[in-house]
């Protein structure tokens, strides 16, 4: 009987995994050095890819709970930038249509993998809101209302409202859907995970124009965040509109009441 050559195996598995079973068998028994070589590659990658495949089933575990209790669409919901001293808080909400492999944590990633999976979450079918409030009313407002309004704004952009939302860390306030905070829920839920990352890029690309408009404060290298080298910034230039000024350090170095007073008189 003639063996596959190594080159009509190559070809069997270029797909990668999950492998079909006869061309793994016929590999296992091929006594060849390149067909062995090969079925040990084959092998390694089968186990990482079932280790990836149990990774999501598990991080689906509380959507796979609203869904047996009736809630057919869930959305996660999670923010980035509460914490810089310039730049805009996002936040996003994200209803997945399929698991994608490699969903995690935004933070757990590298920003070139932040890239490869925002640009795969839009290419679906998944559905994708955002929200962005600026410094002017994170200011005005304070970073939790704003923090919530940006959670409820994106979950009022999705078309149909989703039926069930799972929040990384806390409750959203003011919003009506049925919802389940989750501590570090976007290392715990693959849709938290998914709004993540959606949201740490779109405010990652914000800060990286920001940087283009005023680079004197190197918002590229640290997106807005009180680094050393950011606050002597502020010091030398002062504070340009994208800061908030509310917040310490800056709060001490102007005047705030008289910078609030336009905003407050253009509300009124």
């Amino acid at each position: 009987m003639v063996r596959p050559s190594l080159e009509s195996y190559r070809a069997a598995v270029a797909g990668g995994p999950p492998y079909a079973p006869h061309v793994l068998a016929a590999l296992r028994t091929d006594t060849r050095s390149g067909a062995r070589s090969l079925y040990a590659a084959c092998v390694r990658h089968q186990e990482r890819h079932d280790a990836e495949q149990l990774r999501l089933q598990r991080m689906l575990e509380f959507e796979d709970e609203a869904h047996a209790n009736g809630f057919a669409r869930v959305a996660g919901v999670d923010e980035a930038g509460r914490g810089p001293l310039a730049g805009p808080i996002v936040a996003a909400a994200v209803v997945l249509s399929e698991p994608i492999a490699g969903l995690n944590d935004s933070k757990q990633l590298t920003e070139a993998q932040r890239e490869e999976l925002f640009t795969l979450l839009h290419r679906g079918d998944n559905a994708i809101a955002v929200t962005m409030i600026d410094p002017e009313r994170i200011d005005l407002w304070g970073i939790q209302s704003a923090n919530y309004a940006a959670m409820a704004g994106s979950v009022a952009k999705l078309d149909p409202i989703p039926e069930f939302l799972l929040v990384d860390g806390f409750q959203i306030k003011g919003c009506a859907v049925p919802q389940k905070s989750l501590v570090k829920g976007d290392s715990r839920s693959l849709s938290i995970a998914a709004a993540s990352i959606v949201a740490k890029v779109v405010r990652d690309r914000t800060m990286m124009e920001l940087d283009r408009i005023y680079p004197e404060y190197g918002f590229a290298r640290h997106k807005g965040y009180g680094t050393a080298d950011h606050i002597e910034a502020i010091r030398r230039h002062g504070p340009c509109p994208a800061h908030r000024k509310s917040f310490a350090p800056i709060s001490d170095l102007c005047e705030t009441a008289a910078l609030f007073e336009p905003l407050v008189e253009g509300m009124q």
